[in-house]
């Protein structure tokens, strides 16, 4: 039986995870088969679960990362509870090492419009330009961004519909700047022959552009545009978040625009406002300075 290809199917139909999610799972669940080895699924008790954590951290993979794998674990073989009659969750009360809270890494305003702005009127560079403003004016999440359809616009309104996460779909407000950068590249988009009728953003050849081709070509642009950081797709969906979090304070409505399910998730950016409250203090207040 192969246990995998039907946990796969099950995230997919009945679940209705991403493909990108559930490549994460399949790879996570892999590394368990190979730690594995000839041991039978039937027989892993969570000896051997904490055998494969140490393994995979004495290697170097991070806390996050082994968290991460055990969180898949824990849901496959709950499947496998389930629906072919595993008797035993090994990895139940096990949890992964701990390890240092990094607080995700977002542009500065200054940066981020100087990153949008792009002035080149090339045919990637004015379809560049309507996704860097996408990024950036509403927080999608790179799978998000390569999945949309035309039919998910209201121009009108400003607003985007958006399938994320389990399916959940939400409704995010676009920007003015946003919006009239996406009304330039429609306008080039449907004189491309052989264009996929649904696909938003496409390659040349008229087909809906990989999530790969983006964080290349937001790398290139990052660079050109004479920003320093490692900027990728998720950086800008950090940076909305941490604006808009600055200017409104508003974390209930963030998290709705993130589509975050839990706000625990959103209030990471907490942490980020306060680094920008500490930092306007150090520079601001006359007994924060250092002589």
């Amino acid at each position: 039986m192969d246990y995998l290809a039907d946990y796969l199917n099950h995230l997919a139909h009945e679940r209705g995870l991403s493909p990108l999610t559930r490549e994460n799972y399949a790879r996570d669940i892999r590394l368990l088969l190979k730690l594995a080895g000839d041991q039978p699924l039937k027989d892993i008790q969570p000896q051997h679960i904490r055998r494969f954590i140490a393994a995979t951290h004495s290697r170097g993979l991070g806390g996050k990362s082994i968290t991460r794998s055990l969180s898949a674990w824990r849901g496959f073989f709950d499947f496998l509870s389930r629906r072919h009659g595993f008797t035993v969750n090994p990895c139940l009360g096990i949890r992964g090492p701990k390890s240092a809270r990094t607080l995700p890494q977002a542009l500065s305003t200054d940066q981020a419009a100087k990153l949008v702005a792009i002035e080149e009127d090339s045919w990637l560079a004015i379809r560049d330009r309507a996704v860097l403003e996408l990024f950036y004016s509403s927080g999608l999440r790179l799978a998000e961004l390569v999945a949309l359809n035309q039919d998910v616009l209201d121009l009108q309104s400003g607003t985007v519909t958006v399938t994320g996460k389990g399916n959940k779909t939400r409704i995010v407000p676009m920007g003015s700047h946003a919006i009239q950068a996406i009304k330039t590249w429609l306008d080039l988009r449907n004189l491309i022959p052989n264009v996929d009728s649904k696909a938003l953003f496409t390659n040349r050849k008229g087909s809906r552009i990989s999530g790969r081709a983006l964080q290349y070509r937001l790398k290139q642009w990052a660079i050109r545009q004479g920003i320093s950081s490692n900027v990728h797709p998720h950086m800008l969906r950090h940076s909305f978040a941490t604006h808009v979090l600055q200017s409104s304070g508003d974390l209930r409505a963030v998290q709705e625009m993130l589509g975050h399910a839990n706000i625990s998730t959103t209030q990471v950016y907490t942490h980020l406002d306060f680094q920008h409250l500490t930092k306007v203090y150090d520079a601001a207040h006359p007994r924060a300075r250092k002589k």
